[in-house]
């Protein structure tokens, strides 16, 4: 199988996470992908030209990461990072929900930037994106967060992957005033030896 993404997408990051802690990774290559390229392949085996998309072996295309997850853990044997039923499942798939959410406002921030000259910034649009992020962020920190565990469930995943990202991309200021979620990361980076090893660079 084939994984199309880019090191510093944090959704392609969910993936790889997922992939290593099912034992799957040596059965995908990841194969760098530039979303902004007319010339990449991207576009021809996904519409939107998005990461992650995974190429299967018989010719299927599958995205966006919430069904490359699903897919995954079935071919894992199901159950693994899925739960398979009752208030459990719905917690990560929730979980899972939100991270996403925050992760879509914070990349939407970044777009304003990068796709427009300052003078054509949005800024109304930047704040209600880094509303959401925040108030996300103020959510979880306190609320009970997922038990830490060598084989974790979706919800922590992205959800270490959405910490990750706002430290990649905004200097880690979401730390300030978080402190639940800091201790929380930090002891999922020690449990899930990925994490680090898919750091965005």
């Amino acid at each position: 199988m084939i994984l199309r993404s880019s090191p510093t997408s944090p959704f392609g990051r969910k993936i790889k996470i997922t992939l290593n802690v099912l034992g799957l990774a040596d059965k995908v290559s990841v194969v760098p992908t530039d979303t902004l390229d007319p010339e990449d392949t991207i576009r021809q085996q996904n519409p939107l030209g998005k990461v992650p998309t995974l190429l299967l072996d018989d010719g299927t295309t599958l995205y966006d990461s919430r069904v490359i997850v699903e897919y995954l853990d079935d071919l894992a044997g199901g159950g693994r990072i899925l739960p398979d039923g009752g208030t459990e499942r719905y917690r990560a798939l929730t979980l899972q929900s939100l991270a996403d959410g925050i992760m879509d406002a914070a990349i939407l921030q970044i777009y304003e930037v990068r796709f427009r000259t300052e003078d054509r910034r949005e800024q109304k649009w930047i704040d209600h994106q880094a509303g959401k992020v925040e108030r996300g962020i103020s959510s979880l920190n306190a609320s009970p967060l997922p038990e830490i565990k060598a084989v974790p469930d979706i919800g922590s995943i992205t959800l270490a992957c959405t910490l990750g990202y706002l430290d990649f991309r905004f200097d880690g200021k979401w730390r300030a005033g978080h402190p639940n979620l800091v201790r929380w990361l930090a002891s999922f980076s020690d449990a899930v030896p990925a994490f680090a090893a898919t750091e965005p660079h």
